[in-house]
């Protein structure tokens, strides 16, 4: 049986079906129920089937079939329009606009045929008594589709000078149109600023601001205002992602990522709409699509990713370089066709320069995770003479020694040029100073690796006559092995170079740069051993490696202003004294250690080598509770190192200052940080570890903030990231946690729900067991919000248990009363509501007749209270319904008593709970009135004019509000109340 049995039935399926999902689905049962509307025999019911079935195929990728519903409607009005009660004969009307737009959407139709819609609707308009407001509104999006922008401007001056009437937009959607004639203007900044009050929340609707927040991408590019183009992507894209009909909103955020350098994230959105290769149904839309398609994979290509495998339409495999003349020629077919029926070129112009678009930002940080592109490796080019334009080999050589001297970051990479450029040239053409130092470079960027090239260069060296150079190249090679693990071996092969480096220098056979070379080395291989000493022995390894370092700053002293080598070899050694003594306990000593060698090495014009320290003393200034300091160092790391800190070093300066900063309350600035470490931890390929807790911090940051949406998406994209064994328990925990709050916000209930069972889930194997009880508390709350009451009831239960085990009664009477509220909502479910509520005010009383101080007092007599009034509240509940005529006067006066009780205990904790004492009042005064008791009740809502008129709160908790503001916002609407009440007392009585 179809279950339609007459008009009732009809609407509740009509309605049911309009809460399912966009799309195919949805539109096959309206065709079924308009079928079933004609079996009625009724013509309101075929009309309003009609109707529902073209709403229906407007917000789905089917919009070509709404024009024949609308024209049997139409039909059925010129002949009957006595059949249309009120509501259809204004939505008849209103479908008007959908059939303008639609039209100018499919090529097919004539644009003759289109101006004469117009003018049909300008005169059914007019008949009907309406504003001209719309009919312009659908004139501008005619002019702007064929290019006529004279006539384009002067729809829109008229469509905002004609007065707003019952056919217009919702404000939303006109304030979107307006701005969007703006922002096709150039005029970027003045279509922001029309949409201002739609991203701003003001006005809304079932499309609105996800219209909005699409189009204000690249506006906001343009105008260079980053962090707001971000936000709109992340906000915009999640409201957009599951709604088959905003196929062109869509496109626009994967233009943004195309414009942004986030083609990973764009690949990740066509990804999850393949049906939007090949749906038909909306010509210009899938017009919009194709050109973003096709801007995407040339900007890969660009990239040299052009053999990126990528999503395309069904039915093979696709690479960038193959869609983009796909995309191309299938979106320049379908621009033809409407330029065709425009009889102008405009469509194509538009399209093509859609698709040329160049990048409005090298690379714009989104916080999500993308899985990068992996980029098809370039066959190198043929190295280029120097008779080609390259500098040649002395050149070269000179350029390197500079920035080796000066000890420049790209010093190694300069070398390398030199040994590049130095490959067949003959021996005896190079002298032997300038091998050795290639030798030397070459080995050091080779680490543990170059040993034997570090002997090599030795003899270079000894055969340049630099007998210190060698010796120094040697320890150079005993500290590598260090750094492979050989430290005793390390130390026996670097005590031959020292022992005879210090006779040497003695006797003036070779510079102190050369000597401190060595003796540094063997400083930074005793530290190695400190690294690893356990147990006995450790003070003597330690003081062994003191000794090295202050040996290094004696041997250096009063030279560090000469070369900038002794200046950094110096700052080093503080840097060993600094964590040596951090190794000893004496924390302060350590922070000031280092802060003296990270100013040593800026002061020496080496920046990028205070980060290291900078960094440390954070960590230190941190722990020793200086946060200031702590921000200080990180901000100087980050400015020293600029462009010379590797990806992984600059996201842990980022995720360190973000820590500090969102420890302090600075939610914003931390959430910028945050942002930058996940960029960076990318960039390092660390997305899964580090990236991952930098996307888990930005989160909760921006959660803080209220950004409910960007917050949700972030969380989502971090959680395949986030695991156990690397992570931790509390980091899954706590993300589930913060995104069950975000879900909860956006009214998401059924999605927060799972997501706080998920957490509960896992908290619940803890030894602690507040975070279960909480969570089940809080999953508790979505569920009912979701209309889950009995899952809700579960869960309520579960938590109410991990209360009670805690001794927590006040989470343990929160649970009790809300499965109370839980319970009036289901059938028969009153007496037990009333169990439930009365076991919450006997755990309240039993747990107030053994606290003894005064605190916890005040704590259980306020839930106690807030008990009463919620009881007094359900009992009145919980016979309003089938209360007609004359009130239940028992349950009524049953919930008088415990307002009445309410308000005694409220008075009780004086001027902290009046807000919570005046609400009770007000609602016992309520109750009087209804039992007929006029003077009662007068009395009670004096009682709340004369309390706020010689009391005044501070408790803004009790007002809930959270500042001033609002606190005598919460004032005036209980004086209100009061009075109203004294008014209708008074008609009562007169």
């Amino acid at each position: 049986m179809s279950g339609i049995t007459d008009l009732d039935s009809l609407r509740r399926a009509l309605a049911e079906n309009s809460e399912q999902p966009e799309g195919p689905a949805r539109n096959a049962r309206a065709e079924h129920l308009l079928a079933e509307a004609e079996k009625l025999n009724v013509p309101l019911a075929v009309i309003e089937a009609l109707r529902h079935q073209l709403t229906v195929y407007n917000y789905s990728s089917e919009k070509d079939k709404m024009f024949v519903p609308f024209a049997r409607l139409l039909r059925m009005w010129d002949e009957h329009p006595e059949d249309f009660d009120e509501y259809e004969t204004h939505s008849l009307h209103w479908v008007f606009k959908w059939m303008s737009s639609g039209m100018l959407g499919q090529p097919h139709i004539p644009l003759a045929s289109i101006e004469k819609w117009l003018g049909e609707m300008e005169h059914r308009y007019r008949l009907a008594g309406h504003s001209e407001r719309a009919v312009r509104s659908a004139e501008l999006s005619v002019a702007a589709h064929i290019g006529d922008v004279p006539r384009a401007e002067r729809a829109y001056a008229a469509w905002l000078a004609a007065e707003r009437d019952a056919m217009a937009d919702c404000h939303a959607c006109e304030l979107h149109g307006q701005g969007w004639w703006q922002a096709e203007r150039g005029r970027d900044a003045e279509a922001l600023e029309v949409w201002r009050p739609v991203l701003e929340g003001e006005f809304t609707c079932a499309h609105e601001p996800h219209n909005v927040l699409a189009s204000s991408l690249v506006p906001l590019l343009r105008l260079g205002r980053l962090d707001e183009a971000r936000a709109h992507h992340l906000r915009g894209f999640r409201l957009v992602r599951a709604m088959e009909s905003m196929r062109g909103a869509y496109a626009d955020h994967v233009e943004f990522c195309a414009l942004s350098g986030n083609e990973a994230r764009g690949l990740e959105l066509l990804a999850e709409r393949p049906a939007y290769f090949t749906d038909d149904g909306h010509p210009r839309s899938k017009l919009d699509f194709l050109c973003v398609v096709a801007l995407l994979m040339d900007r890969l290509t660009v990239l040299g990713l052009g053999e990126q495998r990528v999503p395309g339409p069904a039915g093979r495999d696709w690479t960038a370089r193959e869609l983009a003349p796909h995309a191309r020629a299938e979106a320049l077919a379908l621009a033809a066709r409407f330029d065709e029926r425009n009889g102008t070129s405009y469509v194509s112009e538009w399209a093509r320069a859609r698709m040329v678009q160049r990048p409005l930002v090298e690379r714009l940080p989104l916080g999500v995770r993308s899985a990068p592109p992996v980029p098809v490796v370039p066959v190198p080019a043929p190295a280029v003479t120097a008779s080609a334009g390259e500098p040649d080999l002395p050149a070269l050589v000179a350029e390197a020694r500079r920035l080796s001297d000066t000890l420049q970051p790209r010093a190694v990479e300069a070398w390398a040029a030199v040994a590049r450029a130095a490959e067949g040239v003959a021996e005896a053409e190079l002298a032997p100073r300038d091998r050795a130092e290639i030798a030397d470079h070459e080995a050091m960027g080779l680490g543990p690796e170059g040993t034997e090239l570090f002997e090599r260069a030795a003899e270079l060296y000894e055969r340049a006559g630099d007998p210190g150079e060698a010796l120094a190249a040697r320890a150079r090679a005993a500290y590598v092995r260090a750094l492979a693990g050989e430290v005793d071996e390390a130390l026996a092969a670097v005590s031959e170079p020292y022992d005879t480096v210090l006779a040497l220098y003695a006797r003036g056979g070779t510079e102190v740069r050369q000597t401190a070379s060595v003796v540094m080395a063997r400083a930074r291989i005793l530290m190695r051993r400190v690294h690893e000493a356990e147990g006995p022995g450790q003070d003597q390894t330690q003081g062994a490696a003191e000794a090295a370092a202050r040996e290094v700053l004696a041997l250096v002293e009063g030279r560090t202003g000469q070369d900038v080598r002794l200046a950094a070899r110096a700052a080093e050694a503080q840097g060993m004294l600094a964590e040596l003594a951090g190794r000893a306990g004496d924390l302060e000593t350590a922070a000031e250690l280092f802060r003296r060698a990270a100013a040593d090495h800026v002061a020496a014009g080496l920046p990028w080598f205070a980060v290291e320290y900078e960094a440390r003393l954070a960590s230190l200034a941190h722990h020793l509770g200086d946060t200031a300091e702590a921000e200080r160092a990180l901000r100087a790391a980050l400015e020293h190192g600029g462009p010379h800190v590797e990806p992984t070093g600059r996201a842990q300066l980022h995720l360190q200052l973000a820590e500090v900063l969102g420890g302090r309350g600075e939610a914003e600035e931390a959430a910028g940080h945050a942002l930058e470490a996940a960029h960076w931890a990318d960039e390092a390929g660390e997305s899964a570890t580090l990236g991952a807790w930098a996307r888990h911090q930005l989160g909760g940051l921006l959660l803080r903030q209220g950004r409910w949406a960007e917050a949700a998406e972030i969380l989502e994209s971090v959680l395949p990231d986030l695991t156990a064994e690397t992570h931790g328990d509390g980091a899954l925990v706590q993300t589930q946690w913060w995104l069950g709050d975000c879900l909860s916000e956006l009214g998401e209930h059924r999605a927060a729900a799972e997501r706080r069972l998920q957490a509960a889930e896992i908290a619940r194997h803890w030894p602690e067991q507040q975070d279960h009880a909480t969570l089940a508390h809080l999953a508790g709350e979505s569920l009912g919000q979701a209309g889950l009451p009995e899952e809700a009831e579960r869960a309520y239960a579960r938590a109410g248990g991990l209360w009670h085990e805690l001794g927590d009664v006040h989470g343990l009477v929160r649970s009790l009363r809300a499965r109370a509220w839980l319970m009036l909502r289901t059938e028969d479910g009153g007496p037990r509501a009333r169990e439930l509520m009365a076991d919450a005010v006997r755990a309240c009383e039993a747990a107030l007749e053994t606290a003894s101080d005064e605190e916890p007092r005040r704590r259980l007599v306020a839930d106690l209270g807030h008990t009463h009034r919620q009881f007094g509240d359900l009992l009145t509940r919980s016979v309003a319904e089938n209360a007609e005529e004359a009130p239940d006067t028992a349950v009524y006066e049953e919930a008088l008593t415990q307002l009445v009780r309410a308000v005694e205990l409220f008075s009780s904790l004086g001027d902290a709970a009046l807000h919570s004492r005046t609400g009770a009042e007000l609602a016992a005064g309520w109750l009087e009135a209804d039992l007929g008791r006029p003077a009662q009740a007068r009395a009670r809502a004096r009682a709340v004019l004369a309390a706020y008129e010689t009391h005044r709160t501070d408790a803004t908790d009790e007002a809930g509000a959270d500042d001033g503001a609002g606190v005598e916002e919460a004032v005036r609407a209980r004086r209100a109340e009061a009075e109203q009440m004294l008014r209708l007392v008074a008609e009562q009585e007169g």
